[in-house]
């Protein structure tokens, strides 16, 4: 995209922000993220540190996590391996385009996390919205890896206990509620309590291994399968087009690093639009062979009786699936602290601004208000992790608030730098572009509301 006089909204200022207000600390940026403050005279901070080749890791790091386990299912429930695939290289090129939006936008704003984007580029009301999506997306994230954590536990445990089809709750050291408020409360809330989260960086190792780990053990239970494992009945095309819209949440749950991805781009030695467009195109493509080899394996193996975990479809007593499930474990553990942080700074900052506060220098009370904040985030996500055992009609939630960042805020970003440029004629490029983003605002629109309609109406009220 050409560079043009610029015009950006940055009144986002209006409630009286503070420059540190609500701990913002780079809000949701990948742990290998080095970035600097911002220069008082507002122009770019100093060349970045990461090399196009490690910012093609960070964000495929970025892109791949708990959602990979759900893709089966999202296999099955789009009618075959044929659907899937056509429906992720559909939605791929729109992913990739909007992560291509989000660097132009960062450039011209000068703005360097996603939802600062969106503030001085589309204003107040569209920046509150983002923020406000950042927060119950990583609220219901974190519902989502508690889910997890009970049912790897419950496989883990019915291996120990020798039944081989699952825990089954006949021992009270054995009850899933028991065990994941047990895991949650003595290693989780700990975690999550700290003002900073400087353990980011083994996080997100640990998430590369178990990810590309379980990718690896699906593939090979398809090629070598068990003797005891025998498939169900396998699709080869939708029941209805309605019944491909309902994978959709799983693709865009799974692709959805378009959040931390701007700090990456200026995290670059060339932040600039057209090395980035080569990075995260390699990286979506990385990322598409996971998902999509990890959906087909898993699909093909035990065809539509696939549980939305596809862990879960596995004996309790393999050996390479269980440490598989022991990954998992370990990732979504050190997982949920960073996305709790990632959600207290956002209402921390909506709280200060609303208040028209800056961060507090009485280290006591701002304490208390971290503590009380934490604890009310972690009891609300337990309680309902407990009573909503299936990961499917979670992310069936939250996957239509991954396709507003994917979709709705970068669309709305280059609708809006478009529109700001001072320009005498419009050319063809520049009704292009517009249309573009109009395109991806009303896709983005599409996805929300029918994955969103479908979670409420058929997944939560069944």
């Amino acid at each position: 995209m050409a560079q043009h006089n610029v015009g950006i909204n940055s009144e986002y200022r209006d409630w009286d922000w503070s420059a540190d207000a609500g701990e913002r600390a780079r809000l949701l940026q990948s742990p290998n993220v080095e970035t600097g403050p911002k220069s008082d005279e507002g122009q770019r901070p100093g060349v970045g540190t990461t090399s196009a080749l490690g910012a093609v890791f960070i964000v495929v790091n970025a892109a791949l996590g708990a959602g990979l386990l759900n893709f089966p299912a999202a296999f099955s429930m789009a009618g075959g391996v044929a659907a899937g695939i056509a429906l992720q290289m559909s939605l791929l090129v729109f992913i990739i385009g909007g992560l291509v939006i989000l660097a132009y936008c960062s450039r011209a704003s000068n703005e360097r996390t996603y939802q600062e984007v969106v503030w001085a580029v589309c204003g107040k009301v569209p920046g509150v919205l983002c923020e406000v999506a950042i927060a119950i997306y990583t609220f219901g994230t974190c519902i989502a890896f508690l889910i997890i954590i009970g049912d790897q536990q419950d496989k883990i445990i019915a291996a120990l206990v020798k039944d081989p089809q699952g825990a089954d709750g006949s021992h009270w050291y054995a009850d899933r509620k028991f065990t994941i408020s047990i895991t949650a409360f003595f290693l989780i809330l700990p975690l999550s309590i700290p003002k900073e989260i400087g353990f980011q960086k083994y996080a997100s190792s640990l998430s590369v291994i178990g990810t590309w780990y379980v990718t690896a053990v699906v593939v090979i239970k398809y090629i070598w399968p068990d003797k005891e494992i025998t498939p169900g009945h396998i699709p080869t095309r939708p029941s209805s087009w309605m019944a491909v819209f309902n994978a959709m949440p799983t693709i865009c749950f799974g692709f959805q690093c378009h959040v931390s991805s701007v700090p990456v781009f200026n995290s670059m030695k060339r932040p600039e639009v057209k090395p980035w467009g080569a990075v995260v195109t390699a990286a979506m493509v990385i990322a598409l062979f996971v998902y999509a080899g990890t959906g087909i394996c898993g699909f093909l193996t035990f065809g539509a009786s696939v549980d939305q975990d596809v862990l879960l479809s596995y004996p309790s007593n393999d050996v390479p699936v269980a440490i598989a499930r022991a990954f998992i474990i370990v990732c979504v553990l050190t997982s949920y602290p960073i996305l709790h942080f990632c959600g207290r700074a956002v209402l921390e900052g909506l709280w200060l601004r609303y208040k028209g506060e800056t961060v507090e220098e009485d280290v006591v009370r701002e304490r208390r208000r971290r503590v009380f904040q934490t604890v009310c985030w972690f009891l609300l996500t337990l309680l309902l992790a407990l009573f909503i055992p299936d990961i499917g009609k979670v992310i069936s939630l939250i996957g239509g608030l991954a396709a507003c960042f994917i979709f709705v805020f970068p669309g709305l970003c280059l609708i809006q730098a478009k529109l700001s440029e001072i320009q005498e004629t419009r050319s063809t490029s520049w009704w292009a572009l517009v249309s573009y983003g109009t395109f991806m605002v009303t896709l983005g629109a599409f996805i929300f509301g029918q994955t969103t309609a479908n979670a409420i109406f058929v997944d939560l009220m069944a």
